[in-house]
């Protein structure tokens, strides 16, 4: 018997089609197998999909998982902001939670950008990772990591935006390496910072806008600027801004999302 699951194809961190990062959002009455939620993630082929599950415990509206095209991930900042806003258009509202099974509640908001996330704000230290630096094309002026909580984030920091931009990393030697997140930053030359983020061990060679790497770079830059506000630009081929603001252990990430398709998929 066939099942029709409702299904969102939502363009995240933009006010247009063709923008920002896409993700699928699919409203579930239960929780499929986690095979299929993969299997699923594959036959979409986009960075995320996020699954959402109401949520009948009562802690947050919904339940909210993601799955890359491989794996089922921890945390993804643009898939909740589309989550958040297909559901909030449909059912109207200013605001939601979403339980998850690694990251806590999560929030979305509507905004005067549109709308904003809010994510754990993810801690990095000085830390080298040589295997890494020399893959990137450039040697970065400073490599910081996640520690035992979050493992999976690396940032590494260059001079200014043009050498971000100019990077050809070995992306099949990265991608050798785990399913990291390998973020370069730089001060930015139209916003406050500029970033791109490569994750070829998760299936996602070079990503177009990634919020789970901004809840990193949140408390990063927010310490190198010593303000709790300020703006990004992630310089990916589809490019993305947002609105960055470090509350306490929160990064909040604002700004537009579009849908671009609605439908059904069929299982």
């Amino acid at each position: 018997m066939t099942k029709t699951i409702p299904y969102w194809h939502v363009d995240a961190f933009s006010a247009k089609p063709f923008g920002g990062n896409q993700a699928a959002v699919m409203v579930l009455d239960e929780w499929l197998p986690d095979d299929q939620l993969v299997a699923i993630g594959a036959e979409n082929l986009f960075a995320e999909t996020a699954f959402v599950v109401r949520d009948a415990t009562g802690e947050a509206d919904w339940e909210l998982r993601w799955c890359t095209p491989t794996y089922e991930i921890a945390l993804c900042g643009h898939a909740t902001m589309a989550s958040g806003h297909i559901l909030l258009s449909r059912d109207g509202g200013d605001r939601l939670t979403f339980r998850t099974r690694k990251s806590g509640i999560l929030e979305v908001r509507r905004a005067d950008a549109g709308y904003e996330v809010g994510l754990p704000a993810i801690p990095t230290a000085p830390r080298a990772y040589p295997e890494a630096e020399a893959l990137l094309g450039a040697t970065p002026i400073s490599t910081y990591r996640s520690g035992d909580e979050h493992i999976g984030y690396s940032v590494f920091e260059f001079a200014d935006e043009a050498a971000v931009r100019a990077l050809a990393p070995d992306i099949a030697g990265l991608g050798k390496l785990g399913t990291d997140q390998f973020i370069c930053t730089a001060p930015g030359d139209n916003t406050d910072i500029v970033s791109r983020v490569f994750v070829p061990g998760g299936g996602v060679d070079e990503d177009s806008v990634t919020g789970s790497a901004h809840s990193v770079l949140t408390p990063y830059w927010a310490a190198k600027l010593n303000r709790n506000q300020f703006t990004a630009y992630q310089a990916s081929e589809r490019g993305g801004d947002l609105a960055l603001t470090l509350d306490g252990g929160r990064a909040w990430l604002g700004g537009p999302c579009v849908t671009v398709v609605e439908g059904q998929f069929h299982l």
